[in-house]
């Protein structure tokens, strides 16, 4: 791809987002009725392409279950509060309750509670207790010292999640995680993240990992391209990640690595370019953080607001606008996008004519950012999206 100058001595790709594409019909259509968007991992198949986010104003063991019910798969951080602390519902209220001016440091006060690894055992139990499938994650500065009490407790799926997770960590003050000897050794598939280009995608492949979070900095809470200046654009990043795969396809003799679009997904139609631009799933958290069981009580939080150092989140505040089944499958009250995900998942890969997400990754796609233009100036001039209905 042909880099553009940025200035003398600098030159850098063209990257697009979500809102910078469209999907284009092909020349068919489907009943919606007769598209599937089941998702397989390892041995694992879920009705949904979905991942809840790690993060505690969004996955408890509660809503973890309700989403595994529904047909996804929560994401249990374990390194929030709901390891740190037996009875975490009172810090939650204490949270809602902060004002903005004190939020971050008193969150870096509460979060320095010690994790407690009998929690870790106690939370992954009572979501397999519920007969749904367990996922949770760790930080790859806390695998070596708590991967034991993950695994004793029967997780199903063992997620590995940061900022940027390379399979090349250098550091002269600790022995780094060995990511390919780790994966290696354990009877369970690991899901790796994040990352956002085509060669971190393809070497964290090499290590065995049977699924990738791609994406750095887009979510909604999330402040790392602000904090860091790290990021790429999620539909650049996603068929980076995508061609990866291809390359490690061919390279392995045919293994599969699934990818999966982590944050920056608002709305059905930004799951679905996600998937046409070559994710299997999708990881997120804030449209997850508006449901009634959410346990944010109207707030939302990155993973690592409370960092002690570096903080790189912020708390959001959300609406309430629904049960996590009507997010996510319907029906919807809203005509945004917002409610239903995965009914505009399936009506879009009706719409274009295809049958499945393997082929509907396939589709073709346009760089058509004015039709994100054209839209909003359609409402306005019908009184629409700035108050009016």
């Amino acid at each position: 791809m042909a880099e553009v100058e940025i200035g003398i001595g600098k030159s850098g790709r063209q990257a697009y987002g979500f809102d910078d594409i469209a999907i284009v019909p092909s020349r068919r259509t489907r009943d919606p009725e007769d598209v599937s968007i089941t998702w397989d991992i390892d041995a694992f198949r879920f009705d949904l392409p979905l991942l809840g986010s790690a993060m505690d104003g969004v996955i408890s063991p509660r809503s973890a279950i309700e989403i595994g019910k529904l047909g996804g798969l929560g994401v249990l951080n374990l390194e929030g509060l709901w390891t740190r602390y037996k009875n975490p519902y009172p810090i939650l209220e204490e949270i809602a309750t902060l004002d903005d001016a004190t939020a971050t440091k008193r969150m870096q006060e509460l979060y320095a509670e010690p994790i407690k690894p009998e929690l870790i055992g106690e939370r992954i139990q009572q979501i397999k207790d519920a007969g749904v499938t367990a996922a949770a994650s760790l930080t790859p500065q806390r695998v070596q010292g708590l991967h034991k009490h993950v695994l004793d407790a029967g997780i199903d799926i063992f997620v590995i999640q940061g900022t940027v997770v390379s399979a090349e960590h250098v550091s002269s003050r600790s022995e780094p995680l060995n990511l390919k000897k780790f994966i290696g050794d354990l009877d369970v598939p690991v899901i790796v993240g994040g990352c956002a280009s085509f060669s971190t995608a393809l070497h964290l492949m090499r290590t065995g990992a049977a699924g990738l979070l791609v994406g750095v900095g887009p979510g909604h809470a999330c402040t790392t391209r602000g904090v860091l200046g790290v990021g790429v654009p999620m539909a650049t990043a996603i068929a980076d990640a995508a061609g990866a795969r291809m390359r490690y396809l061919d390279e392995s003799g045919g293994r599969y690595v699934h990818i999966i679009a982590d944050g920056g997904m608002r709305t059905g139609g930004d799951v679905a370019k996600a998937i046409a631009c070559g994710a299997d799933a999708v990881m997120i958290g804030s449209p997850l953080a508006k449901a009634v069981e959410s346990p944010g009580r109207g707030y939302h939080w990155g993973m690592a607001t409370f960092h002690p150092d570096l903080p790189r989140g912020t708390r959001v505040r959300t609406t309430t606008i629904g049960t996590l089944k009507e997010i996510l499958v319907g029906p919807a009250p809203v005509n945004d996008g917002s409610m239903n995900l995965f009914g505009g998942l399936r009506t879009s890969m009706a719409t274009t004519g295809y049958a499945n997400l393997k082929e509907f990754q396939k589709a073709e796609v346009m760089i058509a950012p004015s039709l994100q233009t054209e839209g909003k100036s359609l409402q306005r001039s019908q009184g629409v999206g700035m108050g009016g209905r």
